[in-house]
């Protein structure tokens, strides 16, 4: 084996002498003419010419081949030049915002204006939204509403329980399993530099003695910065400054200051009865009737049903526990109709108790106004 050893390096020598390509010629050759391709800036492009040079010289038993030809694949696989073109149709951003969201009129015509102002002036610096509110009212899906509505990508980055700061900013390339920052990584997977961006759960970021990851974001929600972002993976600088950066919370306690004072804060408040029973009509039904295998018109849900479910069986601001009840509806009508006993149901109020069980919430405020002498105020917290 040593023998062997010994004989595969000088054949590798003499090829190098000769100026022949290597066992690992196609390997080499292809990063060069990816290289070309790339768009990179010269400085980056100069840096990654001398990595492939460095590559070149290491033969591929050496520990650090392995990772520097991941680098490179890192490197040549980012969209340094790639850009979607944004197609902003204020009537069309008007009518799909109104078809994935019911109510929210203040939000839509903030967004609307937001929309505006980023199609007269393209190259400017647009302000980065944060929606803010309680769990269920349709935050992420608003960042995908904008998506559509500029005819961009859609990427989201998942912030919560964050409480590493390599995870924004990536590993130094010196560690086992080193990668470059979630911002990047999801730069890569979007395959364009001006992706919409939902940083998720932004209130969920937590400081440990790795690091602050909230103060690493401060540079990538920064436009006077994010047109240089350095990632430690990379090692060199990244533009982000076309990214559309949108985020979400649910409390603004627990968010630093410096962080908050990136961000344009939109408050989006709870939904009424009367919303929520058009939000169940038009969109969950729909949603839950295909998760469930019904087909329209096997299941009819009348609206007493659904105000019914949304008085007496949840109390939330948002929607969410609204579909998980029309869901434990469905399927129970699912067995009676995968069973061959019925092929149409329809389900009134007077029928739920039997399906949902007793109603877990009664109004509270009608039982304290009975008794003489109680008076009724609000008072909420987050």
């Amino acid at each position: 084996r040593q023998k062997e050893a010994v004989l595969r390096e000088r054949m590798r020598q003499i090829r190098k002498e000769l100026g022949e390509d290597g066992e690992g010629g196609d390997e080499i050759g292809q990063p060069k003419s990816q290289l070309a391709k790339a768009g990179m800036p010269a400085e980056t492009e100069e840096h990654a010419r001398v990595q492939i040079a460095r590559l070149e010289r290491m033969g591929e038993g050496s520990a650090e081949y392995s990772m520097t030809r991941s680098y490179l694949e890192w490197m040549l696989a980012l969209p340094w030049t790639r850009l979607d073109k944004e197609q902003i149709d204020i009537e069309g951003a008007r009518r799909i915002l109104d078809e994935d969201h019911f109510g929210l009129d203040t939000i839509k015509r903030r967004i609307i204006e937001f929309l505006a102002v980023r199609k007269l002036n393209p190259e400017g610096h647009s302000p980065i939204l944060c929606f803010v509110g309680p769990p269920g009212v349709g935050k992420t899906s608003l960042g995908q509403s904008i998506a559509r509505a500029l005819g961009l990508k859609f990427v989201r980055v998942s912030l919560g329980g964050l409480h590493d700061e390599a995870e924004i900013r990536g590993h130094r390339r010196t560690y086992v399993g080193a990668m470059p920052g979630n911002v990047i990584q999801a730069l890569r997977k979007a395959g364009t530099r001006n992706p919409v961006m939902m940083l998720d759960e932004v209130d969920k970021v937590s400081a440990s003695f790795q690091g602050d990851p909230s103060s690493a974001l401060l540079e990538v929600l920064d436009p006077e910065q994010n047109n240089s972002f350095h990632d430690n993976y990379l090692g060199v600088p990244f533009d982000l400054s076309r990214v559309l950066f949108i985020g979400t919370a649910n409390v603004l306690d627990t968010m630093p200051a410096p962080l908050r004072d990136r961000m344009e804060i939109i408050q989006l408040s709870g939904y009424t009865q009367e919303e929520k029973l058009e939000i169940a009509k038009r969109h969950l039904l729909r949603r839950q009737l295909a998760a469930n295998g019904l087909k329209d018109g096997q299941v009819q849900l009348a609206d007493s049903a659904i105000r019914s479910i949304i008085s007496d069986y949840t109390r939330e601001a948002g929607v969410r526990s609204l579909e998980r009840e029309i869901g434990a509806v469905l399927r129970h009508s699912a067995v009676s109709i995968a069973s061959g006993e019925k092929s149409r149901i329809e389900i009134e109020a007077q029928d739920l108790p039997a399906i949902l069980g007793a109603p877990r919430f009664e109004n509270e405020v009608a039982l304290r106004t009975s008794v003489p002498g109680v008076a009724t105020g609000m008072a909420w917290t987050q």
